[in-house]
């Protein structure tokens, strides 16, 4: 377990040389860069947001058009396409991409242009056959739609709400027009939802037929043309044609367009790393012809990092340790066994100044509890099994996904074991189907016992494990203050505590009610039942004298003595919240019992083993998924609040190197 030494890197370089320094420090990725650097007649920080702004502006065009090719050239990816990581590739191919970006971004520019094109069409056309749809109810007529009379007659086309006749019409007008006496209605067409109508009278009785045809609810047609109602529908029908024409061409220039899709991606990646770099040139002190560049980087990597650049440049490199007040980034480095199990550390906090680092320590109970929460060897086999074939196939994994995936396959060999030692595979289905289909009694025997048969066996197993795991915890803060130098603290923060919960402990073994009741079969002797309480006595006053040692009252110092000792109480919410393992390994269990047995209801013809097969696939794929997720949960509960409580505050500040943050492609050195 290591919180990796960090060291103060400070760089004065020629300003000529800043863009290849620059480069360099963000391939190798070992350098966090610092904006500490305070300006002075001589050293001025650049404004480079401009800049940047140009380089986010492209990176969103491009992904526009990236987004459009993924629309109407979609690739086909394998399921598991996500764990395929980013391409490498050599710096050669960066710098020669320099060349070609500007003829990748009008590509980009066209693209999002098509689109545009294919989504004014496809806007255009619904409003066209909506036209066209609105023109049938008038295609029988002969003149326009806006024709509106001669010189000597005034002419009304439109409609009215329903369904009604010519004699209708008529009757009404003579109603509410008595002195028109020259007017003609045609009905061009009637249906239940509207009458479509062409009036004709003399220019002189027109306002008259108006205003009556007004009061009738005559209403004019929405759209107005010089042209046929039949003309104006083959003008729709061939401005639609156009636009499905121009869209199929649109399409199919997009499709010449696919073989730029890993140059689009690039050059998101490239303007990327061009604007991080920037935001990096606006943080340094710069001269006319030099440059101050500040970070931190681990001390590990320093050495080769000087020898890198002093070898291709004339500039100053110094290191420093840093100072106690500096804010120092942690970075975590593990061996094979822990590593997986520092994203789990870092959801937490990482470790704060002077603090231990917990993974490894931490690695062996994760595993442990995570296999006892889910505890079915069958399930633990898939995990291995699934894990295994994905780190095997995809080795070019991102590191992040590799960690996740080894740290489910050691939980999956714990799982493994810890099933086979309480004889769980997919439940009990060994019996289930020897008994059903081969009317056998054979069935897979525990290494250990049963938990389902021997429930107090496995809860005491579960809070002596959770006393192991909590003792281990209050471990690390002995050692971690006797590391610090700070002997007291360890003597009442941790010595008192095991004596007061170690004497409690020892002193139940000696009550033969206790051992019964938790189904022990020994009982400690009676001397060792005199030390225990001794001890635990000794521990309590010893807490009570200490735990308010900061406060100079001593009125103060005692309430916060007596309340430090009621802690005693939180020790025995933490023991029991280690029942959580026999509650999960019991659900895991019972719930692969129960879909066993409905499964064998159907008998074991061949009608009952198509339905035993059915029933058992669905059954087990939400049992392994729902209690996979709750054996995740509560072991990181268990190590966030019972074991981390003990010794681990954190707030340590990730190591945030300047690096290449792309998505497609990692620039490699060494391809």
């Amino acid at each position: 377990m290591a919180v990796l030494p960090m060291k103060r890197v400070r760089i004065c370089a020629l300003k000529k040389n800043r863009k290849q320094i620059l480069e360099i420090l963000q391939r190798r990725g070992v350098v966090e860069l610092s904006d500490t650097q305070q300006e002075d007649s001589v050293f001025q920080k650049t404004d480079m947001s401009s800049a940047r702004t140009v380089f986010e502006k492209n990176i969103a065009v491009s992904n526009q058009a990236l987004e459009v090719l993924e629309t109407y050239v979609p690739l086909k990816k394998p399921m598991l396409s996500m764990l395929e990581g980013r391409e490498a590739l050599s710096v050669e191919y960066y710098e020669t991409f320099s060349k070609e970006r500007d003829e990748v971004m009008r590509i980009a520019y066209r693209l999002n242009s098509l689109a545009k094109e294919i989504a004014e069409n496809n806007a255009n056309i619904p409003k066209l056959q909506t036209q066209i749809e609105a023109l049938a109810p008038w295609l029988t007529l002969d003149i326009p739609l806006g024709f509106k009379g001669t010189k000597k007659t005034a002419a009304f086309i439109g409609s009215f709400t329903g369904e009604i006749t010519q004699q209708d019409i008529y009757s009404e007008l003579v109603r509410i027009a008595p002195t028109a006496d020259t007017v003609n209605v045609d009905i061009i067409s009637r249906t239940k939802e509207q009458t479509c109508i062409f009036v004709l009278c003399s220019r002189s009785e027109a306002d008259v037929v108006e205003d009556a045809l007004r009061t009738m609810g005559f209403a004019r047609p929405p759209m107005l043309s010089t042209v046929t109602p039949t003309k104006r529908k083959a003008g729709l029908e061939d401005e639609m044609k156009k636009l499905h024409s121009a869209t199929e061409t649109a399409e199919e220039e997009i499709k010449t367009y696919a073989g730029t899709r890993n140059a689009i991606k690039f050059t998101i990646d490239y303007y990327t790393m061009r604007a991080e770099k920037y935001d990096v040139i606006g943080k340094l002190a710069q001269s006319r012809r030099v440059f101050i560049l500040e970070g931190y980087i681990p001390e590990k990597d320093a050495a080769s990092l000087e020898s890198v650049l002093c070898s291709l440049f004339d500039l100053a490199i110094e290191f420093e340790t840093p100072a106690d007040d500096d804010d120092v980034p942690v970075a975590l480095q593990n061996g094979l066994l822990a590593a997986p199990v520092e994203s789990v550390v870092e959801s937490y906090s990482l470790p704060g100044k002077g603090e231990l680092d917990p993974t490894s320590v931490m690695a062996g109970f994760y595993y442990v509890l995570f296999g006892l929460m889910l505890s079915d060897a069958a399930y633990g086999l898939i995990m291995v099994l699934g894990c295994g074939f994905c780190l095997w196939k995809y080795k070019n994994m991102e590191s992040g996904m590799r960690k996740t995936l080894l740290m489910f396959l050691l939980c999956g060999v714990s799982t493994t074991f810890w099933g086979f030692m309480f004889g769980s595979f997919f439940g009990d289905t060994v019996a289930v189907i020897a008994k059903t289909f081969f009317n056998s009694d054979i069935a897979l025997k525990p290494l250990w016992f049963e938990p389902v048969k021997e429930p107090m066996r496995m809860l005491v197993f579960s809070f002596l494990l959770g006393i192991i795991h909590l003792f281990t915890g209050l471990g690390l803060k002995l050692y971690q203050c006797i590391k610090n130098k700070q002997y007291k603290d360890a003597l009442y923060d941790v010595v008192f505590w095991y004596m007061l919960v170690g004497g409690g402990i020892i002193y139940l073994l000696t009550m033969s009610m206790f051992t019964e009741m938790m189904g022990l079969t020994f009982v400690l002797p009676p001397i060792a039942g005199t030390i225990a309480t001794v001890s635990a006595i000794i521990g309590a006053i010893g807490i009570i004298a200490t735990a308010g040692r900061d406060s100079r009252n001593w009125f103060k110092r005692l309430l916060k003595g007596l309340y430090g000792l009621y802690n005693v109480t939180g020790y025995l919410s933490d023991i029991l919240s280690y029942s959580r393992l026999l509650a999960l390994g019991l659900a895991t269990g019972v719930i692969a019992t129960v879909f066993n047995k409905m499964g064998s209801m159907f008998g074991s013809g061949f009608m009952g083993a198509i339905l035993f097969t059915l029933v058992f696939v669905i059954g087990h794929s939400l049992n392994i998924g729902i209690n996979l997720l709750g054996a995740y949960v509560h072991t990181n509960r268990l190590q966030f609040v019972e074991f981390f409580g003990k010794f681990y505050e954190g707030g340590g500040r990730k190591f945030s190197p300047f690096t290449e943050n792309t998505k497609y492609f990692k620039i490699k050195e060494d391809i």
